[in-house]
């Protein structure tokens, strides 16, 4: 049993093949079994789709997933390192079956690919990968949000108002304290949704924009409190009751991180304006 899941031993764990000297292109796996964080419960709950506690309970292969979902995104696994079946196996002390089922959900969730002779690798964060995904999540975004301001405004109001502070305080902290409380802010929205085809959806793409942000805002570190000011207005906008003015702040904190990313990435925006929000 592994603490804090219930991820047990399998039959053919293939310990032996940890023995072997570390290269650049392998990660040090062991971080798989630290204690989490609230990101990383985050991030898990994120590739679960809020399954972790349901009837019916993720499969082996979804937990694993999301373990590795969180060393990914937390950027302890590098991209464009190599993530092999039997060191997973015997960190893990599961068997490799699961583990392959786990890397092909991650490839769903666009976090790693395959390779020929090389297997499962760490997708590696590109410029020209970041509008389409960035504009993909702020249309989801912007759909989720007009949905629960007409049909759940209740369970809207109720997530900003409890994280708000949250958000607030962390822009003053540092850019990953930041990232947390806002990732989390926006898990509970899509959480709380009705429409889980569109949560869910959303879900997956704000899993895959998160490394995103990430890099973004450790760019622009002296900019996060005020792109902590564009989430206090868009939750002014929704305690007003004025959805075209929160789907306003939201497209542009949605905008502002992508920039934000494409320059960390080393490619400017097309239209190179002030950060507004994140």
């Amino acid at each position: 049993m592994i603490p804090g899941t219930s991820l047990r031993a399998g039959d053919d764990v293939q310990g032996s093949e940890m023995g072997r000297n570390r290269t650049e292109d392998l990660p040090d796996l062991s971080a798989l079994l630290a204690p989490q964080n609230e990101l990383m419960v985050a991030v898990e709950q994120s590739v679960l789709r809020n399954r972790g506690s349901a009837v019916v309970a993720a499969s082996l292969a979804e937990q694993i997933a999301a373990k590795l979902a969180g060393v990914i995104t937390l950027g302890v696994v590098d991209t464009g390192q190599r993530l092999l079946e039997q060191d997973i196996s015997a960190v893990l002390q599961v068997s490799r079956a699961p583990v392959r089922e786990a890397l092909r959900i991650l490839e769903r969730d666009r976090l790693v690919h395959f390779q020929s002779r090389r297997g499962a690798v760490v997708t590696p964060l590109r410029a020209s990968d970041v509008r389409d995904l960035f504009d993909v999540r702020s249309t989801l975004y912007e759909m989720l949000l007009r949905h629960e301001m007409t049909e759940q405004y209740a369970d809207l109001k109720a997530v900003f108002d409890s994280n708000m502070p949250r958000v607030l305080r962390s822009a003053g902290e540092s850019p990953d304290a930041y990232a947390v409380a806002t990732f989390v802010l926006n898990s509970a929205v899509a959480q709380v949704s009705s429409n889980r085809i569109l949560a869910e959806l959303l879900q997956s793409v704000s899993l895959q924009a998160l490394r995103y942000v990430r890099v973004g805002l450790a760019a622009n570190a002296t900019e996060v409190p005020r792109y902590a000011e564009r989430w206090r207005g868009l939750h002014g906008a929704i305690l007003a009751h004025d959805t075209e003015r929160a789907v306003d702040f939201a497209g542009q904190r949605i905008s502002s991180i992508r920039d934000a990313a494409l320059r960390a990435l080393g490619e400017s925006p097309e239209e190179d304006v002030e950060a507004h929000a994140v």
